[in-house]
């Protein structure tokens, strides 16, 4: 398969302090990959370096085989990236359908409608006048998902999107991914639970301070490196 997404010897910084150390990585067309690490590894720097929303960068960031390192937040959004930020940051004064809504103003054409993503997630039809913000956290993290899904991406980025769900609510978003990959999205999955990681990716990266520390099939996963790579030691 095509590589989608290349990034190669990233170093990322906030402020003065570094976060990514060389960190490199490809993401192929189609492809699910999951990133994996404790708190502080790098997982988040990765996923705000490929949006633009961490502009204090070196290396190389490729998309669609165009260097999009120094590339703004908005025209990468425009360009097929879409994320699902951690917390999902939905707009308080809005309802369901509005939040929803606001995927769209990238303007980009593809298979997702506002009546696709009320089949995907039949829930936010129900509550589609409903304040975004009164829905319980898995229904406003697939507002979050269905957002981003609106804005037609080539590639999204989910950002610990099982942080604080119920294992039922978990189950119902991941099984939503096999829909999402059918259209040919690539997707990048941030995860700090292994075993959901593994079950819905082809590939896993595991990252401690910043540096990735293994690299595998997600089929051939040795879990007694994993550990050793996830823990350091």
């Amino acid at each position: 398969m095509k590589n989608i997404i290349e990034v190669d010897a990233l170093e990322a910084f906030y402020g003065d302090m570094q976060a990514l150390f060389g960190v490199s990585l490809t993401l192929a067309e189609g492809e699910c990959l999951a990133l994996v690490g404790a708190n502080g590894a790098g997982k988040s720097t990765i996923l705000r370096a490929l949006t633009g929303l961490n502009r204090k960068l070196k290396g190389r960031i490729a998309y669609q085989g165009k260097d999009i390192t120094t590339t703004s937040a908005e025209v990468i959004a425009r360009s097929g990236i879409a994320m699902v930020p951690e917390g999902r940051m939905l707009f308080a004064s809005l309802s369901v359908e509005e939040n929803l809504l606001m995927g769209t103003l990238t303007r980009r054409s593809g298979p997702w409608t506002l009546a696709r993503v009320y089949e995907l997630f039949p829930v936010l039809r129900e509550r589609a006048r409903q304040m975004a913000i009164t829905l319980s956290g898995g229904q406003q993290q697939m507002v979050a998902i269905g957002r981003a899904l609106l804005s037609n991406p080539r590639v999204l980025l989910c950002d610990e999107i099982s942080l604080g769900l119920a294992p039922v609510i978990v189950g119902q978003i991941y099984d939503s991914f096999g829909l999402i990959r059918a259209e040919g999205t690539a997707v990048i999955v941030v995860e700090q639970d292994i075993k959901r990681a593994l079950a819905v990716s082809d590939r896993l990266i595991c990252l401690l301070k910043g540096q990735v520390t293994l690299e595998f099939d997600a089929a051939v996963a040795d879990m007694d490196r994993l550990t050793t790579a996830y823990f350091g030691g």
